[in-house]
């Protein structure tokens, strides 16, 4: 096991090859993927010939960053993932926060206890900028979003491939740079 963070209560670590039943498990339920592809399960192959590596080829090319299993500290279950990556055009040091996780695990803070974790060890490695990107209707997001420190930076109206609804809302962009963040550790 890559471990990478740990929080009270989570252990993030880089997912290995033999991940692929976990990524299933977690794509197969329509409410977990409700604000991606508006309830589309990810069928699994996929998941073995893209998304899964994918996510492994994410450590070669950027070894501080990446997609992360999260599992709960003391019973090592599977809880979701966590992404802290450059999204394509943008350099190094501004990274994308990101994070699905197990209906299961909902509502029991484990979204913005890794978020904060994971902007704290962005700056340490050298982050510049901190960006997350959710649509206007998950309310549940955006609060995982402001207790993990971002801010409300702008509405814009992201193109999806399936129809999701409250998508003509828009979407909001979250971020934090290090300059506002160093000010608050202060």
């Amino acid at each position: 096991m890559s471990t990478v963070l740990e929080t009270t209560r989570l252990t993030l670590r880089r997912f290995a090859p033999d991940d692929v039943e976990l990524l299933v498990e977690l794509d197969s339920d329509p409410l977990v993927m409700l604000y991606i592809t508006g309830g589309r399960v990810t069928p699994r192959g996929e998941i073995e010939e893209h998304e899964l590596s994918a996510f492994l080829a994410h450590y070669a090319r950027w070894p501080r960053w990446g997609f992360f299993a999260a599992e709960e500290k003391a019973t090592r279950t599977f809880l979701g993932w966590f992404h802290l990556r450059p999204s394509d055009g943008d350099p190094d040091d501004v990274v994308e926060l990101g994070y699905r996780l197990r209906r299961e695990a909902w509502g029991q803070g484990y979204a913005s206890e890794g978020a904060r974790a994971l902007v704290a060890y962005a700056f340490a490695s050298g982050a510049r900028r901190v960006y997350a990107m959710t649509m206007v209707v998950n309310v549940a997001s955006r609060r995982v979003l402001e207790k993990a420190g971002l801010r409300y930076v702008r509405t814009f109206h992201a193109e999806w491939p399936y129809k999701i609804e409250g998508d003509e809302q828009g979407d909001f962009e979250y971020a934090l740079t290090h300059a506002e963040w160093s000010s608050r550790e202060c």
